[in-house]
């Protein structure tokens, strides 16, 4: 999957605002900010897809969050040429679930510790989201929520991650107050648009970029 040239990337999200709108007031609060989610997302039923095609498998993937110097940020990873699904894209730690898998949670979790390190018990869970599908590869995809400690020193797995991105948790809602979409293009041609995010040249965009924008619808509606 390829980016359009028509995408305009650059001058996107980099400043912190100064100012903050009603709607968005809260998320901005960095001290209370894990409360806040979880207050959010706890008596929150998340949409749950039963329409998908039969050959769809499921996966669960964890938005992790940490703060670091006073600021929270949003942990995603780069993916290896190696992998299976999404080769060298942009997502958050995850992955299918196995059939020893007591429950998408459970896959969430050990996910995390396959991939970067981060298991159980070191893994605040605040809740889950909307579920996603990925169109390509054909997942429906279970999203939760979740805060690790600060400073806490991941261990990726090289096969799966070849290096973790840290995207500060102000930046990603300045880009989703933009509300910008991005022409993408595919494999065979077919151009589609779709809502992406960019921070030091890295572009998230597709699923991983779905989620982050209704994550963010969630707890700027409340």
């Amino acid at each position: 999957m390829a980016i359009s040239k028509h995408m305009e990337l650059g001058s996107l999200c980099y400043s912190f605002p100064q100012q903050h709108d009603g709607m968005y007031q809260m998320i901005y609060d960095q001290e209370n900010l894990p409360e806040v989610i979880r207050r959010s997302l706890q008596n929150r039923e998340p949409r749950q897809i039963h329409d998908a095609p039969s050959h769809y498998k499921h996966a669960g993937v964890l938005i992790g969050l940490m703060k670091e110097e006073g600021i929270h940020k949003v942990l995603f990873t780069k993916r290896t040429d190696r992998v299976e699904h999404h080769k060298g894209q942009i997502s958050f730690p995850g992955g299918a679930a196995d059939e020893e898998d007591d429950s998408i949670e459970e896959t969430v979790l050990r996910e995390s510790c396959e991939e970067i390190g981060a298991c159980e018990e070191v893994v605040d869970l605040l809740g889950r989201i909307d579920d996603a599908l990925t169109l390509e590869s054909g997942f429906i995809v279970h999203p939760f929520v979740g805060l690790f400690p600060s400073r806490y020193e991941f261990s990726i797995s090289r096969s799966e991650v070849k290096r973790l991105i840290k995207v500060p948790w102000n930046v990603l809602v300045e880009c989703h107050k933009e509300k910008k979409t991005y022409l993408m293009e595919d494999g065979g041609g077919t151009k589609y648009k779709t809502p992406a995010f960019e921070f030091n040249g890295d572009v998230i965009w597709g699923a991983t970029a779905r989620m982050m924008e209704n994550f963010i619808d969630i707890l700027a509606r409340k």
